[in-house]
């Protein structure tokens, strides 16, 4: 396979990133240190997802956030799961890293604080989960893999979907041949919104979360967020600040946000790297004229993509309407395999449609929901609990930085794509891309 990353360095490099790394000290009572950067929403969340499969493995020591609304919620989620314990409290989190008794970190910052974060955790010698995309440009995502295989430190990206057990299954599928030869994958993610919703209460358009009431510029530190953000000289917005993701400066959006995650599974399903190439097109066609609205990405968006050895994607993106939901299509000769919304999983084998015709596969129609047949409620806890075993050597972490690379790749082609409203391509020799 001939591209960025050829397959057995991929798995070398993986391999290296994902080896056992025992700790040299560990807390008294034998759990890992664990230091939270960043307690938002995705934070909050994370954590407590951490705590359910994980608890008997990590104590929380420290928590860092520039809102202090959030440093509180994070302290609470840690006092909450370990009775009697307090964790330390940061603003700056380099005051985390430089903490003793913490031995992992948690990422969980807007998109253009992870660089920064990740190099910091790095050089402080702590092993990571980063959430995704790795990194806020193809260049600092690469600096971050080239780090962290030196380092020797286990880091993982938070694309989870490889840890849930129906992609697995889906994997395991296409390795038996159970659809046949695979060339084409079509991806989609569609959500809808009321935008006659109470912005105060709740989300009323993409990404327009709700901003605290009690937000100030004392009790939010603006100047660290905008640490690694392109432009440093703009006045405290907390739209900006609580509503990142629709601002270029601190967020890829769609591409990065989510396109992400289906290209990330698209590759470990059917055993695919890099594109080749990608054409983007969208806009923002929701909300504007209502809401006044100030948002740069888009809220409708489709890339297509061209790999290596004859395989295209296809993914589509709109705000508007949420009616077919999220899904992934891998589409064989000899039947499909249909992922919808995380949960569930549908074989069919071709062709159906032919009356009287049998199926090209032996394999009968499958059904699988991933709560009845695997137990899994969110594939995150077990993202989490991977990253932790493998930070004690007893696992190998699934998305080590090179693989959240690799998935980050195809989200920064489309955001180029759109921005410069050109064909991009991505050149494996130099590591750059070029342009129709």
């Amino acid at each position: 396979m001939s591209d960025y990353f050829p397959r057995r360095e991929f798995l070398k490099t993986a391999a290296l990133a994902a080896a056992p790394a025992l700790l040299k000290s560990q807390s008294p009572n034998d759990r890992l240190r664990v230091g939270w950067i960043a307690t938002g929403s995705r934070g909050q969340f994370v954590m407590k997802q951490m705590y359910r499969l994980s608890k008997d493995s990590v104590t929380v020591t420290a928590v860092c956030d520039t809102y202090q609304g959030n440093l509180n919620a994070g302290k609470d989620i840690v006092q909450s799961n370990e009775p009697g314990h307090t964790p330390k409290t940061y603003v700056a989190y380099r005051d985390l890293l430089a903490d003793p008794n913490v031995d992992v970190v948690f990422i969980s910052s807007p998109e253009h604080l992870h660089f920064p974060m990740a190099l910091q955790a790095i050089a402080a010698n702590k092993h990571i989960y980063l959430e995704k995309p790795i990194a806020h440009t193809i260049e600092e995502g690469q600096q971050i893999v080239e780090a962290s295989e030196k380092s020797g430190r286990v880091l993982q990206v938070g694309t989870q979907n490889r840890s849930n057990k129906l992609y697995i299954r889906a994997r395991e599928m296409v390795q038996n041949g159970d659809i046949g030869e695979v060339h084409y994958v079509r991806a989609f993610w569609y959500r809808n919104f009321d935008a006659q919703a109470d912005p105060t209460k709740t989300t009323p358009a993409a990404w327009r979360y709700v901003i605290p009431s009690d937000t100030t510029p004392e009790n939010t530190d603006w100047q660290r967020f905008l640490e690694g953000s392109a432009h440093k000289n703009i006045s405290f917005s907390p739209e900006r600040y609580f509503q990142w993701r629709n601002y270029w400066d601190y967020s890829g959006g769609i591409s990065t946000d989510l396109l992400v995650h289906q290209t990330d599974i698209s590759n470990f399903v059917c055993n695919r790297t890099v594109p080749f190439s990608c054409m983007a097109s969208g806009g923002v066609y929701q909300w504007g004229k209502e809401f006044h609205d100030d948002r740069e990405v888009p809220d409708t968006f489709s890339a297509i993509y061209e790999y290596p050895d004859r395989f295209h994607l296809n993914y589509s993106c709109y705000f508007g309407n949420d009616q077919y939901g999220y899904g992934e299509q891998f589409m064989g000769h000899d039947g499909t395999i249909e992922v919808m919304d995380r949960q569930n999983l549908h074989f069919y084998p071709q062709p159906k449609f032919i009356k009287g015709h049998a199926p090209f596969t032996k394999q009968t129609e499958l059904h699988l929901n991933y709560l009845k047949d695997f137990d899994q409620p969110d594939a995150t806890a077990d993202h989490v609990h991977n990253f932790l075993m493998a930070v004690l050597g007893k696992e190998k972490a699934i998305a080590p930085a090179r693989a959240g690379q690799i998935a980050a790749i195809p989200g920064h082609l489309a955001t180029l794509s759109y921005k410069t409203d050109h064909k991009t391509f991505w050149d494996p020799a130099t590591n750059k891309v070029h342009y129709s």
